[in-house]
């Protein structure tokens, strides 16, 4: 949560005109409402896809006539305060105040009008570390099916941090939603971009982004996002957001997917089920049949062997312990996050340790397993369980190799898990 790499990216990227009060990358405390407000609500915002009785996908928001009819009068789109307004502080009275008995102070100005503003009241941070009170937090769209009264109280709070950045998804319902046609998907690597020469400035793309992780930049009226830093990648680096960060906990890396199953996996009915549909469209970069099918479409080698070494790959595939943000959107999003181990003493101290007293009983963890669910998988616990049993199982192993000299495979066999997997992870 130390949101260096929101600063780094808002300097490279959003620290102009117009784009003040734009963050591509951000990182969020949770529980909480987000930044823009309840972002995840989609009973408010209507974003991503919905499923139609024919079987057929449309985004939430309305058919293509309907996102005509609404063009010069969205109902689905987030206001200056919903994001916050940007404000910059008056420092050159610091230095200029006359001499007083009190010291000067750098009142805020507002970065839209020049205005002295009378209080701050939102900013993308403002719940930074569990801030505010519970009552606002707890409107987090995270907390369906979960008793989150119970979470009020100070011995039972929780928090993980949420870094967010544009998802450069599969089947983005932004690229569909556009009027214009601006929104385009690059085949070589997968980055979504916006053609600025076609933006017309419409703004349906921010509705349909289920994410909010477009922009509108009201200084040049077109629409901005993450471009995952494509010069960068172009060259051979690393996007700034992962090159920036502190704690060395992004990666990067090449997954090969089958485009033509797109459609069918994020038509599944069953929202739970959607996780699951989306790895299946992924491709095993071993296979010799994929390798030839990836030369005969061009594709370079150095790709086909960076997608063998891909940790992004092994992490949501292999081992299984990353999930996509929001599967339940039906966007197929391709930024994916391993879940945070809670703290375990509590588990220990109450006697709630599982698999032999190595490590703890998962659901007796400090997250709620149904939170992280809602967040990660649409609501299905069982692959979230399974991940955090790797993990705490992987941390048990190499706990007893460093420390203690004695290598315990026993929890490893629990969860499935090999000595050379749990030396890889």
């Amino acid at each position: 949560g130390c949101h260096t790499c929101s600063v780094t990216c808002k300097n490279v990227w959003t620290s102009r005109e117009g784009m003040e009060y734009a963050w591509f990358n951000n990182v969020e405390s949770k529980p909480g409402i987000g930044y823009p407000k309840q972002w995840e609500n989609q009973d408010i915002w209507n974003g991503g896809w919905k499923l139609k009785g024919d079987g057929k996908l449309e985004p939430r928001q309305g058919s293509r006539l309907k996102i005509l009819a609404n063009l010069f009068g969205n109902p689905n789109l987030p206001e200056i305060d919903d994001y916050y307004e940007p404000f910059t502080y008056d420092y050159q009275h610091l230095q200029k105040a006359p001499l007083s008995e009190t010291p000067p102070t750098a009142r805020p100005i507002s970065a839209i009008t020049g205005e002295k503003m009378e209080k701050i009241n939102w900013g993308p941070n403002w719940e930074d570390d569990l801030g505010g009170e519970f009552a606002s937090r707890s409107r987090d769209k995270n907390f369906d099916n979960v008793q989150k009264e119970m979470h009020s109280t100070f011995e039972n709070t929780f928090l993980m941090y949420l870094p967010r950045l544009c998802e450069h998804c599969l089947n983005p319902t932004c690229v569909a939603s556009c009027p214009s046609g601006s929104i385009y998907k690059r085949e070589e690597d997968g980055i979504v971009l916006v053609d600025q020469d076609k933006c017309r400035g419409w703004r349906m793309c921010i509705s349909g982004c289920p994410y909010k992780k477009i922009y509108y930049n009201w200084k040049s009226g077109k629409a901005e996002k993450c471009i995952f830093c494509y010069p960068r990648i172009e060259a051979g680096q690393p996007t700034v957001c992962s090159e920036s960060c502190v704690g060395r906990i992004r990666y990067l890396g090449v997954i090969l997917y089958d485009a033509d199953r797109i459609e069918e996996a994020a038509s599944v009915t069953d929202e739970k089920e959607l996780y699951e549909a989306q790895l299946k469209i992924f491709l095993d970069p071993s296979d010799p049949e994929v390798i030839a099918a990836a030369r005969a479409e061009g594709i370079p080698e150095a790709w086909l062997d960076a997608a063998v070494a891909s940790p992004v790959y092994k992490m949501a595939i292999d081992w299984k312990i990353a999930f996509p943000l929001h599967p339940e959107y039906r966007t197929l999003p391709m930024v994916w996050y391993v879940p945070p181990l809670s703290p375990i003493q509590s588990a220990a101290e109450s006697g709630q340790m599982g698999m032999n007293g190595i490590i703890p009983d998962t659901k007796s963890l400090r997250i709620p397993i149904t939170y992280l669910a809602n967040l990660l998988t649409g609501g299905k616990e069982k692959p979230i369980v399974t991940a955090l049993d790797r993990l705490l199982a992987m941390r048990a192993y190499m706990r007893g190799k460093s420390v203690e000299g004695i290598p315990n495979t026993a929890a490893l066999d629990q969860v499935g898990l090999t000595s050379a997997q749990a030396d890889e992870m």
